[in-house]
């Protein structure tokens, strides 16, 4: 088993870090706030899950989390993170991250920004297009005829074969889009941004609508059908 490195620890991160503690692996979290606001969900894991800083989470880790608001990707461990695999889950909100000028001119994506600002680890792209209570709801052991797929995007093989590995200790089969700049098929506001695990149609743009099992199938069709920004 391996340990999972958490940096951010809320929605996203708390969930994956409970299906990995649930699936044997430890888990390091981590977040702006401080080891001591993770208190609750550390006592809520139990032994094989520890609170710590962001720089010391990345050390732990294995493999590592990172899943912060987009605008504050500078922030994540360089150092720390050499070598390492990289989950990033990252979406670009302009009303949240303020206007990035390559994510608006489509000259880049989110992942490979940091890609960029990480060039010595190995960032592959995952969680971003999923609402978090589905990351719980959906999960399934291995050969359960009813598990769903994860799209994941990078550029090194090894690395998604990590990632793959992981999604299916806790439950999930992996859908190997591509490489990093192939990202934007699944990213926010295309047709496989959330809506393949929904069971009903949202109501006001909400996610928060039970889950269903999303398959290889399900999504090839979607993501042929995704557009870039300027070609909408």
């Amino acid at each position: 088993m391996s340990i999972i490195g958490l940096i951010g620890s809320g929605h996203i991160g708390g969930t994956i870090a409970r299906l990995a503690v649930g699936a044997g692996h430890e888990v390091v979290l981590s977040n702006r706030r401080g080891p001591d606001s993770l208190a609750d969900l550390v006592a809520e894991l139990g032994p094989k899950a520890r609170a710590a800083t962001p720089a010391e989470a990345a050390a732990a880790g294995d493999l590592v989390v990172v899943t912060v608001p987009l605008h504050a990707y500078k922030s994540v461990p360089v150092e720390e993170l050499r070598g390492k695999v990289v989950i990033d889950t990252n979406n670009y909100y302009p009303q949240r991250d303020d206007t990035i000028a390559e994510l608006e001119d489509e000259s880049t994506t989110t992942s490979e920004l940091l890609q960029a600002h990480l060039p010595e680890s190995f960032v592959v792209k995952g969680f971003n297009n999923i609402y978090f209570k589905h990351i719980a709801e959906l999960a399934r052991p291995r050969g359960d005829g009813g598990r769903s797929v994860l799209a994941i995007a990078g550029d090194s093989e090894a690395a998604k074969l990590a990632v793959t590995d992981f999604l299916d200790s806790i439950g999930w089969d992996a859908y190997d889009v591509g490489p990093l700049a192939e990202g934007w098929r699944f990213q926010r506001d295309t047709p496989a941004y959330g809506l393949p695990y929904l069971s009903e149609k949202p109501q006001n743009g909400s996610l928060d609508v039970p889950g269903r099992q999303a398959t290889a199938d399900d999504f090839e069709p979607l993501l042929k059908a995704a557009k870039r920004y300027r070609d909408m």
